[in-house]
């Protein structure tokens, strides 16, 4: 690696690795969950995150809904921190998503769910973190150290460790395929030119992404990225959602970001961005098959429930060149830092 490589892209470069490494150590853990859901079948799941951690709960959520058919539902940290409400979960099992597995109110959130009869799962790069050593069961991301303040690789691992759970509980032998390949099409994504994108965001002062399903939390995960790297401000939204008011802002030039995987939603995803184009919008989509606009085409990893992770890390190196474009610094955003623990 380059010594003039920022940190951010040094890891983000590192998925390929980590989620290979994550998804064969981590397979008797896999098999366990499955176990635990075999034998309690809950009726609802919960999550608890913060920051990226959040987006990829979310993605776990429209996967998981959508593969298992069992609802997933998040639950604010500051419920148990800061409110010091009981939760009823028995027989229920509560996620928790973090890297570092250090915040206060994770760790109450956690805490307050075993209390309230939930199994509780610690989805952690920190295995011997607070988070950690409290959780009834332990899935490490296997990610390494990350020192850039902008999570990459250890948000990838968080996803393909959830996928990995789905794929075990539902049984799901295309998404078991699909998270085979997850590591070749990331490797994959090196060299894409990503300079007409660009042109695109050097040049926007604010902007949409967007997405359906699980691309949805990539585009939440996208937005995020664009506001603490580039200093961009920029809004997620469901492209169902953004037909609706969020259109009010669009004007001659505005950028919108789009993930349309080759899924279920693919066609309708391609209609609402060729009104928001007939609107002036200009759209930048990725996604592995044809799109209108500035049109980023990705591998595939075969299943496009899986494909917006392969996206991202597109996405992750293009708003990487943006904000150096910039003048900033990807590693040290202003006002940020790498772990921050709330109550």
């Amino acid at each position: 690696m380059s010594e003039n490589q920022s940190l951010m892209l040094q890891e983000a470069g590192q998925s390929p690795e980590v989620v290979a490494t994550l998804l064969e150590k981590e397979k008797p853990v896999f098999a366990e969950i499955a176990r635990l859901f075999s034998s309690a079948r809950p009726s609802v799941v919960t999550t608890a995150a913060r920051g990226s951690s959040d987006h990829a709960a979310t993605f776990f959520k429209y996967l998981f809904e959508i593969t298992c058919g069992v609802p997933v539902a998040s639950v604010g940290p500051s419920i148990a921190s800061v409110y010091g409400a009981a939760l009823h979960l028995k027989g229920g099992v509560h996620f928790t998503v973090s890297q570092s597995g250090a915040s206060p109110d994770i760790v109450a959130l956690q805490d307050a769910a075993k209390k309230g009869g939930a199994t509780t799962i610690a989805v952690v790069n920190v295995t011997d973190s607070p988070l950690a050593k409290q959780a009834d069961i332990v899935l490490g991301l296997n990610a390494g150290a990350e020192k850039s303040v902008a999570a990459t690789k250890s948000f990838i691992a968080s996803v393909a460790a959830l996928s990995g759970v789905t794929a075990a509980i539902g049984g799901a032998s295309e998404l078991q395929a699909a998270l085979g390949k997850l590591p070749e099409a990331l490797s994959a994504t090196a060299g894409i030119d990503t300079a007409a994108a660009e042109e695109v965001l050097f040049n926007a002062t604010s902007l949409y992404t967007a997405g359906r399903g699980p691309a949805f939390a990539i585009a939440l995960e996208a937005a995020l990225k664009a506001k603490e790297t580039s200093g961009l401000h920029a809004e997620a939204f469901s492209l169902a959602e953004l037909m609706h008011g969020p259109m009010r802002l669009v004007q001659p030039g505005f950028p919108i970001v789009a993930f349309a995987p080759d899924d279920a939603a693919f066609a309708n995803n391609g209609q609402a961005l060729e009104r928001l184009q007939k609107l002036g919008a200009t759209t930048v989509g990725f996604s592995t098959q044809p799109l209108s606009g500035v049109n980023l085409r990705v591998p595939t990893t075969g299943n496009g429930l899986v494909d917006p992770l392969v996206s991202l890390l597109v996405y992750y190196r293009l708003i990487e060149s943006v904000t150096r474009r910039k003048g900033f610094d990807p590693d040290r955003p202003a006002n940020l830092l790498k772990v921050t623990e709330t109550v």
